[in-house]
């Protein structure tokens, strides 16, 4: 079969959980779309409600890397348009990489659509901001080390010595090793910390605060064991601060090319 018979497969990044946080883009790929491959474990189903009438839709949270391949390669044989669709974004914590090389050395052509990611609705569930101006200008993405190690240097210790928004994924188990990293980093016990479970889901969203000594009693009592968001950072609870540095940009005594300084 030659290329250009083949259809093109898009690998959608459906959100952190609430339908309707996925793109516009995303979006009109699946109601176009004559197949759509969803990860039934992590992506709300009410996802694929955008799919149209007649399409097929398969949940992949039963198949193995080479069983989804093969299924998107099937499909993209009779479907001018087949979607995977992700939690999330699919470059984060995705098997992107390992599902496209397959698809590259076919002669199958594909695409990416970014998707939100649940650091983002996680923060913005809570009301709170990654980066604050003279607090921290810098976000790590990471996670503890659990079956899949962490290469060389990326241990959440030596990352956490950077004293920046720690937004660490896939650890809601290994909440043991989260507070130990940050207490060899040097955090102290009254550091505040944040724990969100399934981000913008409807109904299902729980949003758990505390503190380097206890959050991992609070995730116990409030029953979070799954999908969650651990984020530890100097800048959680800034709202309710006494006092705040003023963001330059806005500062009616700062020049930029879209206005002259007031003051």
């Amino acid at each position: 079969m030659s290329r250009s018979s083949l259809g093109k497969i898009w690998f959608v990044g459906a959100g952190p959980g609430d339908p309707e946080l996925i793109t516009v883009k995303g979006r009109n790929l699946l109601a176009q779309a004559g197949a759509v491959l969803f990860a039934g474990s992590l992506v709300d189903q009410a996802a694929t409600q955008y799919a149209p009438p007649g399409c097929l839709i398969r949940d992949s949270k039963d198949m193995t890397l080479e069983e989804m391949t093969a299924w998107l390669m099937e499909q993209a044989q009779q479907h001018p348009t087949v979607v995977r669709l992700q939690t999330g974004d699919p470059g984060l914590y995705g098997a992107l990489i390992e599902m496209t090389r397959p698809l590259s050395a076919a002669g199958i052509e594909w695409a990416v659509v970014p998707g939100v990611s649940s650091a983002m609705a996680a923060m913005a569930a809570a009301g709170e901001s990654m980066t604050l101006p003279e607090v921290t200008q810098s976000v790590i993405l990471t996670r503890v080390e659990g079956r899949t190690p962490m290469p060389p240097g990326e241990d959440l210790a030596a990352l956490a010595a950077h004293r920046t928004t720690l937004c660490i994924f896939l650890s809601i188990t290994l909440l043991h090793k989260v507070q130990a990293g940050l207490r060899a980093a040097g955090w102290p016990e009254d550091a505040p910390m944040l724990v969100v479970h399934k981000a913008s889901w409807p109904n299902e969203e729980k949003i758990v605060r505390g503190t380097l000594a206890d959050i991992r009693q609070r995730c116990r009592e409030a029953g979070i064991v799954s999908q969650a968001m651990i984020v530890a950072s100097p800048t959680l609870g800034a709202r309710d601060w006494e006092t705040l540095a003023r963001s330059k940009l806005y500062d009616p005594a700062f020049t930029h090319r879209f206005r002259k300084a007031t003051a």
